[in-house]
Order: C-alpha cells, then structure tokens, then sequence
C-alpha cells in the first residue's frame, strides 16, 4: 500500500496580515483607489484600514466566504420551509 505524506502547510489558507489575499487586494485597491480620486492621503489610509479589518473578520470566519457570495448569484433560491406565503384554498360544492 502507498502512503503520501500531507503537510499541514499545504492546506492553510494563504493570507496576507491575517486576511485572504483576494480580499487584502480588494482592501488595498479600494484604499488606492480613494488616494487617487479624492487626493486624500488619509482617507485612502483609512478606507484600507477599514476594509483591512473587515476582511480579516471574513477570513476568520471563513476563509472561502468571497467564493461563496460571488457564486451565490448564480443559483436559483430553493424551497425555505420558514418563508411563509399564504395560498388560497376554494372548496367547490358543486361536484
């Protein structure tokens, strides 16, 4: 039988200051971004650090929560048995 060896780094999520690399850049370019636009040193540094911290309340989270919002727009919502509409129920007398 053959056995291959699994090395715990292999499956850590890569993160860079604690947050998942998609969103840090995400964090980083929005941060630029406002630089760039509003000529606002500081609220470029302030938006990145905002979305610094939400990103690493994500990650800690879950790691693929970014995965799962950007492909929950492609489903269909199923049956939520909590959803409550009513229906309308007729009862004919005439059979």
């Amino acid at each position: 039988m053959r056995t291959n060896r699994v090395y715990k780094v292999m499956n850590r999520p890569l993160t860079i200051l604690a947050a998942e690399r998609r969103l840090f850049f995400v964090a980083l370019l929005s941060g630029a971004g406002v630089f760039n636009l509003l000529h606002s040193l500081m609220g470029g540094i302030l938006l990145f650090m905002v979305s610094l911290i939400a990103a690493q309340q994500a990650t800690k989270y879950d790691t693929e929560i970014l995965r799962v919002l950007l492909n929950s727009a492609k489903f269909k919502p199923r049956y939520d048995p909590m959803k409550w509409e009513p229906t309308e129920i007729r009862i004919r007398r005439d059979v």
